[in-house]
């Protein structure tokens, strides 16, 4: 049985492949595979950026701290297991996509915001001087459009993205508009 994320040849992969990307942590790595597992267990077309998301939560300690340990963080988990029996169902068949670009399809199997969120996140690697980038810095990139599915999973759940993007800015100090060590 074919898988129905399907791997890419080595000509395919390019820039957006991350399972072979020497630019992210083998966190991150690990963050990735699990979000494509998530995908594929689900029966979803693509990686989107609530996989991510997910997979962050649950293989990041760093990332799952932006979140705190009480009901927040239980809510969340509850709205992105959910996605698969309950309203996620109406993204299945659909590309992820915000509108602030064209949908182009980049990479075979990542939906186009999820694969913009990887690249984004090894240049916010490399605009701070790290070879390897982290998983927070894929939670900075994902909670930044507001049109992804990610930002829409933590609305339901109650949590503000700009919010969330200024406690993580803040704490690594590269926000430059306000914001700290305050938390979510």
């Amino acid at each position: 049985m074919q898988p129905r994320i399907p791997r890419q040849s080595v000509h395919e992969q390019g820039i957006h492949r991350a399972d072979n990307d020497a630019r992210l942590s083998a966190e991150l790595a690990a963050v990735v595979a699990g979000a494509r597992r998530r995908a594929l267990r689900d029966g979803d077309r693509q990686i989107d950026t609530a996989h991510l998301l997910h997979s962050l939560l649950e293989s990041d300690p760093e990332a799952r701290a932006v979140f705190g340990d009480g009901p927040q963080i239980a809510r969340l988990l509850g709205y992105l297991v959910q996605r698969s029996i309950g309203y996620g169902l109406r993204w299945q068949g659909s590309v992820e996509d915000s509108g602030a670009i064209p949908v182009i399809p980049v990479a075979e199997g990542w939906s186009p915001l999820a694969a913009d969120a990887l690249e984004y996140a090894c240049e916010r690697a490399e605009l701070r001087g790290d070879d390897l980038a982290s998983g927070m810095d894929l939670l900075a990139t994902i909670v930044a459009d507001p049109g992804s599915r990610a930002v829409e999973v933590l609305h339901r759940a109650g949590i503000e993205s700009p919010e969330v993007l200024i406690w993580i800015e803040g704490r690594s100090g590269e926000y430059v508009g306000g914001g700290g060590e305050t938390g979510c």
